[in-house]
Formats: C-alpha cells, sequence, structure tokens
C-alpha cells in the first residue's frame, strides 16, 4: 500500500485548482459510491484528482489505478478492507474497466464496508447493469463529455462566461466581456479544442491513439469481440467519417464490412457509447434512445478534422457541434422539418446566408447561423450553443 500511496502523491503534485470541469459541482459527492464515465481523454482523471486534493483530507484518502501492477497478486476487495483498518475513508480508483470482476468487487466493498466513500472512474461504455452483480442499486453513475465552448475558453485563453441555458440564448439574454470577438476562438475550437489534452505536443496523434485503444481495446474488452471484429469497427469508423452526417443503410454497409446485418446495429451503439460517433433519432416512443436511427454524425467537430481532415465540409460540422453541445442538456431528436428539435423548439442550421423560407409559418423555429457575433428575433448565433455547461 506505501508504493500505492507514494504513486498517488506523484500524481497530486501538478493538480492545479484554476479550472473545474462543468460536472466537478454537478455531482453528489456524499453518496457512498459513484461513478464518473466518460470516452477516454475528456479529463475524468483530472476532475477526481482536483476533487481529492481541494476536498478531502489527504491522509484518509486513496487513488489508485486500476490497472496498476499492485492488482497482479491483489484484490480490489483486499485493498478496502486493509485501508479502512487504517483509518481509511475516500477510496478512488482509476480506470476501473482495466478490473477483471470490477462489478462483483466493488458490490462487496459497498455491501461490507459502510464507512468507506468509494469513487472510479470508466469507459463511457462501462454497463453497471450488466452481469450478475446488482451494481445499478448501489452506485451513482454520472457521464462525462469533452468541453463546451464555454470551458474551452476558460481553460485556455482565462475567458470567463457564465453558464447560460437554451431558454437565455434564444431569448438573447447572453452578456458577454468587453471585446471579446467569438471567432477569434471558435474555429480553433472546433478543430482541437473538445479535448483537454489539445494543450500537449502533436495532438491530432494522441487523439488517433485514443480512438485505436477505443476501438482496438476497450470496446472488444467489454462486448467479448474478438481482434477481428475490432478491426470491423475501425473499418466502419472510417466509412462513418467520410459520409457523415448520413442517413445509415444497414443492408449496404454490413456487406461492405462482410458482417451480419443484425450485428451491425449493435456495433454503431458500441461506437455511440463509446463516444466516437452521434446517433441523431426522431422522436418514436418520445424517451431517449427509443427513437429509429434518422442519421448518424462523429460525435463532435474535433474528431471530424482528425478523422475527415478536408472531407470535412462546414455544414456538417457546425450541425455536429449543435447536437455535441446541445445533447449535454436536452433531447435532442430529428425534425420533420427541419435540422434538429428540442422539445417544441426547431432549428435550423446553417451559414450567416441562411434563409427564413424552410421554417416559414412554423412556431418556435429558429435560424443558427455560423459567422454572426449578435443575435436578432429567430436568428442565433450558433457559437452562443456551447455556452450552456
Amino acid at each position: 500500500m506505501e508504493k500505492l500511496q507514494t504513486s498517488f502523491d506523484a500524481m497530486l503534485r501538478p493538480i492545479t485548482p484554476s479550472f473545474h470541469r462543468y460536472m466537478f459541482d454537478r455531482i453528489n459527492w456524499n453518496n457512498r459510491m459513484i461513478g464518473l464515465v466518460g470516452p477516454r481523454g475528456v479529463g475524468k482523471t483530472t476532475l477526481m484528482l482536483q476533487y481529492a486534493k481541494e476536498k478531502l483530507n489527504r491522509n484518509t484518502t486513496l487513488f489508485v489505478n486500476a490497472d496498476d501492477l499492485y492488482f497482479s497478486s491483489h484484490h480490489l476487495v483486499d485493498l478496502a478492507d486493509e485501508f479502512v483498518k487504517r483509518g481509511g475513508s475516500h477510496l478512488i480508483i482509476d480506470e476501473i474497466h482495466k478490473y477483471k470482476d470490477w462489478a462483483r468487487e466493488l458490490k462487496l466493498i459497498y455491501d461490507y464496508q459502510a464507512d468507506l466513500k468509494v469513487y472510479f472512474t470508466g469507459s463511457s461504455i462501462l454497463d453497471i447493469n450488466k452481469g450478475s452483480a446488482d451494481l445499478s442499486r448501489r452506485a451513482i453513475l454520472y457521464s462525462m463529455q469533452g468541453l463546451s465552448f464555454r470551458e474551452y475558453l476558460n481553460l485556455f485563453h482565462q475567458i470567463e462566461i457564465p453558464v447560460y441555458s437554451l431558454a437565455d440564448i434564444i431569448q438573447h439574454r447572453i452578456e458577454l466581456p468587453d471585446k471579446f470577438r467569438p471567432y477569434a476562438y471558435f474555429k480553433s475550437y472546433l478543430e482541437t479544442g473538445y479535448y483537454p489534452f489539445s494543450k500537449e505536443d502533436q495532438f491530432y496523434i494522441r487523439l488517433q491513439q485514443v480512438i485505436n485503444k477505443t476501438l482496438e481495446v476497450d470496446i472488444p474488452q467489454y462486448s467479448e469481440m474478438s481482434v477481428s471484429t475490432g478491426r470491423k469497427l475501425k473499418q466502419l469508423l472510417t466509412i462513418i467519417a467520410r459520409c457523415v452526417p448520413f442517413k445509415p443503410n444497414m443492408s449496404s454497409i454490413a456487406t461492405m464490412l462482410g458482417v451480419s446485418r443484425n450485428n451491425l446495429s449493435d456495433y454503431f451503439l458500441y461506437l455511440e457509447e463509446a463516444g466516437l460517433i452521434a446517433q441523431l433519432r426522431d422522436g418514436t416512443g418520445g424517451i431517449r434512445g427509443l427513437g429509429k436511427v434518422d442519421k448518424v454524425y462523429l460525435d463532435n467537430p474535433t474528431l471530424m478534422y482528425c478523422l475527415g481532415e478536408e472531407l470535412s465540409e462546414v455544414g456538417n460540422i457546425r450541425e455536429t457541434f449543435f447536437l455535441n453541445q446541445m445533447r449535454v442538456k436536452h433531447d435532442v431528436i430529428t425534425s420533420a422539418i427541419s435540422d434538429f428539435q428540442i422539445t417544441d423548439y426547431t432549428f435550423e442550421v446553417g451559414g450567416k446566408n441562411k434563409k427564413q423560407k424552410q421554417l416559414q409559418g412554423i412556431e418556435n423555429g429558429f435560424i443558427v447561423k455560423d459567422d454572426i457575433e449578435q443575435g436578432y428575433m429567430n436568428v442565433i448565433p450558433l457559437w452562443q450553443f456551447g455556452l450552456t455547461y
């Protein structure tokens, strides 16, 4: 355990409280067991380390990585028992998905260590309902995505803007810092700003490595796929990257990949849960996830620039940005007459020359325009939808 404590100290040293992700204040840290899931690279580990450094007693807190060599000869449940006997109160486990039988042992820890709070991070495809261990009644799961445009401005440019609701945006209640020009920053956000690690050198190479690990390790590990099936996922993502947004023709894609059409919808779902694509559904059933898939997008604009390169079309990037930012707080579905619908609001996304023709006679219809700084009437700047979290 001493080596684990030493490793924890080393990870804490560079952590600073200067910037918190949006999820930091959303989590109810009083729960006995909390899971934070999300795609690779969005800052889950940093968030947990920040909370440990700023809010917890270092003497009664331990942070471990589930992939640590320590666990090649030790069990999580035994570590928790020893830690509690030494006075430990908070155990944080990073990348829990890398630990075999994680769900069963977390259940045992919850049941037998009533005085211990356990926080863990994991892949966004982690399913606490899967398997025999009933962890869903014990762990509160939070899902986190990448940086909003508002967070990017704060982290990379020290420009602080408060969170605004969708109602604030469509009613033009946005107040901005003096001399702030959004388009001095918006394009760079779209290209590289979704992932906090874009500050590091050779960002696109690092992002490609994140994508490869997700496709070759994370998804096959959870879905118990073969290595060859993992390669099919990579081929599928390449097809999507070249065509987005598109209406998926399952039969055609299945033929291209040489896979069963019946398995293809599962592949799409794995890619979506892993934070690589977004599926826009219709309103069938009125509940998220039950609707028929109408269009498939890459998950965020930065992925588009990385995977699509020169094939990334500006109109697709605009739609991807809107969907990506708005889905955090809202159910976004396809519109029969326009691009997107959120509750009773209809949104048509385009450039600064976009006309009103498509929304004529539509109540609560809005034109979302790129390349404009201020809105008027039912016209709203695209970049403002990046201020909602």
